[in-house]
């Protein structure tokens, strides 16, 4: 099954907890992508030793997940672009949602 995550939060458990289902969806062998958009590009500096996003996101990568950020809020936070937050575009997440079987919003 194709998966998309489309995340718009940056609670750290929630943004924590949408990641390791990510994470749990690609063990059961389905493909995953994950677009993080408004405050969900916020997910690096919100994370905490009770709510390591990061080590979430960085599993999901080296496991074959796919991580987007919207180019707009990124730019609007006077955040960088990074392999962990590439700058992506509405388009990107046209086409997740376009091809997925299953979106899932956080």
């Amino acid at each position: 099954m194709k998966i998309g995550i489309i995340i718009s939060s940056n609670d750290a458990e929630t943004c924590w907890n949408a990641i390791r289902y990510a994470n749990f969806a690609l063990n059961q062998k389905d493909e995953v992508k994950i677009f993080f958009m408004g405050k969900g590009v916020e997910y690096q500096r919100v994370s905490s030793d009770k709510f390591n996003t990061v080590k979430q996101a960085e599993k999901f990568t080296q496991s074959g997940g796919k991580i987007y950020a919207c180019g707009s809020c990124i730019k609007s936070r006077d955040q960088k672009d990074s392999e962990m937050c590439p700058l992506s575009t509405m388009k990107d997440m046209y086409e997740i949602i376009k091809e997925s079987d299953k979106i899932i919003t956080f």
